[in-house]
């Protein structure tokens, strides 16, 4: 957090006083596993928390100079990059071309500058005051520092919470503090703020020959390489998190190319897609495999999870109301140096939202585009849909142009942007990831190939051939590349089937080996989250039309698992049980497992 006086008259020592006060609130590891420093002078201060463990070669919480300090969120790709940050007239100037999932503060006497890159999954948030100007990358911790420790809910804001899970705009649930856009810079200097952004990258047209594909996708590979090259000098194998998917077949892939040591794990039951086709990719590259089965009960037909309450709580305390509760974010444990990686975010290089959406008509994406803004409004009043209008206008006005680049784009700023970077945290309380596709050289690359042929698939598959031939004939979970589902059978292929063809994609016979209980959450868990949020719907009234939300909750099962722990999560947060202390234990869940 960085702290500036607008008046050197003014001391920052109450703020900085408050900052540290609140840590516990705001911190989402215990405090005894934190660590802290700082940087002031009579006007400025950057402050500094980790829970971290020590590990050589990593860079300290702040990087301080005679006259100035840097610190980083996330990590760079080659930690002597902190020089040039430190060095740079320009911030964000000198953050644009670094490799790496980074966000910096640098503040010097007089002035802050900060900085977010071409994801913003590490992101940056600021407030002011009469007094104060306030950058973090803790919205809340933002927040209480510029209240005094009080929370103002944005309560207009939080109806993209309700619709979506998290924000389609720079707004936060805490009244006066927004977020900082992707690829853009805050300077803070003479008592005066200055925001500034770079528009994410256009797309050049697709490639018109073999020749010029395989370049391209050369071209992205070479980016994805230079990603991992550090974690060659890592002192034990990478985990990889592994589904039958499209992105962490392509992370198996790219690391089995940098030969980087790794081995793979699968969440799920025994016989559930994802788990028996990571264990064919596994024997392909040769790597140990391990399987992590959910909680069942005893008899093994339920599965069982925390009360909705604890769930909401540990989210809300994780993501800070970023994320809804329906996200299942990483539970904590203790901070390790070791490495992992998964495939999240790969749709990047598949065209961020369009890569689930199936009819690409320009009516068809236009609706798409209307609808991540104006989701369920008959549930909303008035003045909230109208407030949603108002956000979706720049982006249905871009639309009208080029659809396919809105959608692509949208990913890139909501859903990396907001979602990931709140729901990330979780997994960054033990540990800090390493996650290729979101770093900063291989974005840019993604974002400038071109929309539909990142939408065919046709690049994933061409990255996998390249880094890994072998698992070319491994099967997809649930439906075929797109490329191969849509191009008409060729010569060859009808006297030699398996020549080169993109295999055919798998799914389970048994109903309940892709089941999964937060789409289908059955009447026990319906009827807790219904009777928490219709007990306390007057905290609503400003934002949910109250004949509507009755209908929602009506049935013995909820039709819209997502809106339903949606809504109970901005029901805790309204009626202030966050932050503060944990919820009372509570008995778990049981959910039944559906049998054939």
């Amino acid at each position: 957090m960085a702290l500036i006086s607008k008046n050197p008259k003014s001391p920052v020592a109450t703020a900085i006083s408050i900052a540290r006060s609140v840590i516990g609130d705001v911190f989402p590891a215990p405090l005894d596993t934190v660590t802290a420093d700082e940087w002031r002078d009579a006007e400025t201060t950057l402050l500094a928390w980790s829970n971290e463990e020590s590990v050589a070669g990593r860079l300290p919480l702040i990087s301080k100079g005679p006259d100035h300090a840097v610190g980083i969120s996330g990590h760079l790709a080659a930690a002597k990059d902190v020089a040039r940050l430190a060095a740079a007239a320009s911030l964000g100037g000198a953050a644009a071309s670094l490799g790496g999932c980074f966000s910096a503060f640098r503040v010097a006497p007089g002035e802050i500058q900060a900085v977010t890159v071409s994801t913003r999954a590490c992101p940056v948030f600021y407030a002011e005051t009469p007094q104060l100007h306030i950058v973090g990358n803790r919205a809340l911790h933002v927040h209480l520092v510029a209240t005094g420790g009080t929370i103002l809910w944005n309560e207009l804001a939080l109806q993209s919470m309700i619709r979506q899970g998290y924000f389609l705009s720079d707004e936060t649930p805490y009244r006066g503090v927004e977020a900082l856009g992707p690829s853009s810079s805050i300077v803070v200097r003479g008592g005066t703020r200055t925001i500034a952004g770079t528009p994410l990258p256009q797309a050049r047209p697709a490639p018109g020959s073999p020749r010029a594909k395989r370049a391209a996708v050369a071209q992205l590979g070479e980016a994805l390489v230079a990603a991992v090259a550090p974690l060659r000098s890592a002192s034990e194998p990478v985990n990889l998190a592994l589904t039958g998917g499209r992105d962490s077949r392509l992370m198996a892939a790219l690391l089995h190319a940098a030969k980087i040591p790794f081995r793979a794990t699968t969440n799920g039951l025994d016989d559930h897609p994802d788990v028996v086709i990571a264990r064919q990719i596994a024997a392909k590259l040769g790597i140990d495999h391990t399987v992590i089965a959910p909680t069942q009960t005893v008899a093994k037909d339920a599965v069982v999870i925390p009360h909705p309450q604890q769930r909401t709580y540990d989210v809300l305390k994780t993501c800070e109301g970023m994320t809804s509760a329906y996200e299942s974010i990483v539970e904590y444990l203790p901070y390790s140096a070791k490495l992992t990686m998964s495939g999240q975010s790969g749709e990047i290089l598949r065209g961020g939202f369009l890569y689930s959406q199936n009819n690409t008509s320009e009516k068809a994406m236009l609706r798409r585009i209307k609808d991540f803004f104006l989701k369920n409004d008959k549930l909303f009043t008035d003045e909230v849909n109208e407030h949603a209008r108002s956000l979706a206008t720049p982006w249905m006005a871009r639309a009208q142009e080029n659809p396919w680049e809105v959608l692509d784009h949208m990913y890139i700023t909501y859903r990396v942007g907001r979602w990931h970077a709140g729901a990330r945290v979780g997994s960054l309380r033990r540990g800090n990831p390493i996650q290729p596709f979101l770093d900063n050289r291989v974005v840019p690359e993604a974002l400038a190939l071109e929309q539909q042929w990142r939408y065919s698939e046709e690049v994933v598959y061409g990255l996998i051939r390249e880094f890994a031939p072998v698992l070319r004939s491994v099967p997809l979970e649930g439906t075929p590349w797109r490329f191969a589902a849509d191009r008409p059978p060729s010569l060859l292929s009808r006297f030699r089937p398996t020549a080169k063809a993109a295999p055919a994609a798998v799914s389970s016979k048994k109903k309940s080996s892709g089941w999964n209980w937060r789409t289908s959450p059955g009447p026990t868990l319906s009827a807790i989250l219904g009777e928490y949020v219709m007990e306390r719907a007057d905290a609503l009234t400003d934002l949910i039309r109250p004949d509507e939300l009755k209908l929602l909750f009506a049935g013995p099962t909820v039709t819209q698992p997502a809106l339903a722990w949606n809504l109970y999560t901005v029901t805790s947060m309204l009626t202030n049980t966050f932050p503060g202390e944990p919820p009372a234990e509570l008995d778990s869940v049981h959910i039944s497992i559906p049998r054939p």
